[in-house]
């Protein structure tokens, strides 16, 4: 029998037994070596308190609308398998399969898992990773996308000064993509010591603790009163976009990235908000058309992501921390994802 991490209640995680099924002669099956799962929606399903279980996003309508009664289940904890993406070697190949060949190195979405079984016929998603290509790049390429999509939609440009509210794996690779888009002075903001040094390490200028300082006039001070340009908020917290309109230059973005819930107190648009003329874009890379589209869409960030992690633009080393094995990654899950964040970055499961 073969395992995979499970959601089995609020909060608690445990691994399981599954059983493949037969592959399809346009699949191929992939035998696990990495893994890493998502600290962010998946987290807010895994403690049982998603912003829109009962809902769903009406594409004709534009708007959430409730789900039928006999559908509003929230998260369905005991088949739910945790993860995001996975990085592995493929083992079987069905006979329709040209473009795959078994021994190939492969990176997809899907749970944390011994195996997975993929569609390998125009398939943009079962992603071959160069020989040089480290596993921990590859597991980022998610999070890369949102991070370049708050990028593109702040209209960082070089000489900019930008700030990084929160420093998951998102707000990690934004600080990096700011330096590569050539701002002149990144300052990132993060509770957590662990996170701000890494990104020191990865050359960000700058990073305050949003508990023990004022971080909207710490950006004022660094930038001669003026504020920065742009901020990327990632955390999706409502005293971090407080601070955000705080250390904003009149006129500057916030690129909102995070996916908030709603906002009990700490917000005041009296504030710095009505003085600084602060602009807010909502940034979704997903979301199409792309607010640059036809030249931009998704796919061409996603493709521009992972030719970026592929070729080692992004250092993806110490964002994938810790790593774990795969018999203690329901502990592991619990623990640095849930429990305590703050010892960790984004978890790395190795089997």
């Amino acid at each position: 029998m073969l395992k995979q991490l499970v959601a089995v209640a609020p909060h608690k995680a445990e691994i399981l037994k599954y059983e493949d099924r037969e592959l399809k002669t346009n699949e191929v099956k992939v035998q696990v070596e990495f893994a890493s799962p998502k600290h962010g929606s998946e987290l807010a399903g895994f403690r049982g308190e998603s912003p829109h279980m009962n809902e769903y996003y009406d594409e004709e309508w534009h708007t959430f609308l409730p789900r039928p009664e006999s559908d509003q289940k929230g998260v369905d904890f005991g088949s739910w398998n945790l993860g995001n993406q996975w990085v592995g070697v493929i083992k079987e190949v069905g006979s329709d399969v040209k473009d795959y060949q078994v021994g190939e190195r492969v990176c997809g979405y899907g749970g944390v898992r011994e195996t997975q079984i993929v569609n390998a016929i125009n398939n943009f998603y079962l992603l071959k990773m160069p020989e040089t290509m480290s596993w921990k790049s590859a597991v980022c390429f998610d999070p890369a996308q949102f991070a370049l999509g708050g990028i593109r939609d702040a209209h960082v440009r070089a000489g900019d000064r930008v700030a990084i509210i929160g420093l998951g794996a998102i707000g990690q690779l934004a600080a990096q993509l700011a330096k590569l888009a050539g701002a002149s002075y990144v300052a990132v903001v993060d509770p957590i010591e662990k996170r701000r040094e890494v990104a020191l390490r990865a050359g960000v200028d700058e990073a305050f603790d949003p508990i023990n300082q004022d971080v909207g006039l710490e950006l004022k001070k660094a930038t001669n009163k003026m504020g920065v340009d742009v901020v990327i908020e990632t955390s999706a917290n409502e005293f971090a976009l407080q601070q955000a309109l705080r250390g904003l230059a009149y006129g500057g973005t916030i690129a909102y990235v995070g996916w908030a819930r709603p906002f009990r107190g700490g917000l005041d648009f009296g504030r710095e908000a009505h003085f600084n003329n602060a602009k807010i874009v909502f940034s979704r890379a997903c979301s199409e058309p792309n607010p640059d589209y036809p030249r931009w869409s998704w796919r061409r960030i996603e493709e521009t992501c992972w030719k970026m992690l592929s070729e080692g633009a992004l250092n993806c080393e110490e964002i994938i921390d810790p790593v774990v094995s795969f018999e203690e990654s329901a502990i592991g899950y619990e623990s640095y994802v849930d429990q305590h964040p703050e010892k960790s970055v984004k978890l790395g499961v190795k089997f």
